[in-house]
């Protein structure tokens, strides 16, 4: 417990002190209806390293996992992960109440996943009691099993459909279409399908007292967008639905949870590099050329330059390719 403290006091101050300069602060009553979403920073926030990648920012693996606690009782969990040539973080979120503890994307694997509950354990004697499927690859739900029998598990009836079809899915899965609301402990929680991102049942995880959204895969900081089986164009369309909700922070499924004005900024840069890489393809498909010379011509600009870029452009272009083709319209 000492050790975890430790660790967790930087992050601690450095979080609720943006956050109050974002307007947020202490935890909040919940918003009324019709109240503004949390007010964008006026100007972009300077001397912030603007990558995914760990060792351009100076950390180590000594440094991971890393617990931030970004408002009593909820925190941010980034572990690094290796995709091919490239090392980001892959980032978990747990919230501890008194009736328990709702974790939202495990991690790659039982054993990794296994060191995100030695973690939880460390900040809470509180049992795990729900886990959230924000998205169904493997990155997030390798590790499920490793979470305590009786967990109850929820996705969207399109995860559970992929789960259950790849074996292994917890007996507990349950399918939440469209919200669920769940109060733990006299916070609320609310379990939202916002829209098709990253997958076709992205789950997102609101805190409307605390004003904090964990967006999982559908926004990666400073990562290429993972297009493989996406739905691009509906994805800019889920990201602005968040942006219009009162959020203060905006916690990514990888890159690193930044300070909150700056993950404002990083969402919207985030939403640019897909809508560049629609239109960019989108350049080439319109002259009537095959996919494959849209992988040779294509120019994503700085978006280019990310992590896992490399590995994720022609995998992108193929997706927006069927995208402009109309093979991805909702049935």
């Amino acid at each position: 417990m000492d050790t975890m403290r430790t660790r967790l006091t930087l992050p601690v101050i450095a979080l609720s002190f943006a956050i109050a300069a974002c307007g947020g602060g202490e935890p909040q009553a919940e918003p009324e209806a019709g109240s503004g979403p949390a007010t964008a920073p006026s100007a972009p926030v300077e001397n912030v390293v603007r990558t995914a990648d760990p060792a351009v920012r100076g950390y180590t693996d000594a440094d991971f996992p890393r617990v931030q606690e970004l408002a009593p009782g909820v925190y941010s969990y980034e572990q690094l992960a290796t995709f091919g040539p490239d090392r980001v973080t892959t980032v978990s979120f747990f919230v501890v109440t008194t009736e328990g503890v709702l974790v939202a994307d495990g991690q790659g694997s039982a054993a990794e996943t296994q060191r995100l509950i030695a973690s939880i354990a460390e900040v809470t004697e509180q049992p795990i009691r729900t886990v959230v499927i924000g998205s169904d690859h493997a990155d997030h739900t390798g590790g499920n099993s490793a979470f305590p029998s009786g967990t109850t598990f929820l996705a969207h009836p399109f995860s559970v459909g992929r789960l259950r079809a790849r074996g292994g899915a917890p007996a507990t899965l349950e399918a939440v279409d469209g919200e669920r609301t769940i109060t733990m402990g006299g916070r609320q929680i609310r379990v939202m399908h916002l829209g098709r991102a990253h997958t076709g049942g992205d789950l997102v995880v609101y805190l409307p007292q605390e004003r904090i959204m964990f967006l999982g895969e559908v926004f990666m900081n400073h990562q290429f967008p993972s297009m493989s089986e996406a739905y691009p164009s509906e994805w800019i369309e889920t990201i602005e639905r968040a942006q219009a909700m009162d959020v203060a922070v905006f916690v990514p499924g990888h890159g690193f949870v930044d300070m909150p004005p700056v993950l404002a900024e990083e969402l919207e840069t985030f939403q640019g590099a897909i809508r560049t890489v629609i239109e960019a393809v989108a350049g080439v498909h319109d002259e009537g050329a095959a996919v494959d010379e849209a992988i040779a011509r294509a120019n994503f600009g700085d978006a280019a330059t990310w992590s896992r870029a490399e590995s994720l452009r022609e995998p992108a272009i193929r997706r927006v390719y069927a995208d402009l083709n109309g093979e991805l319209r909702a049935p």
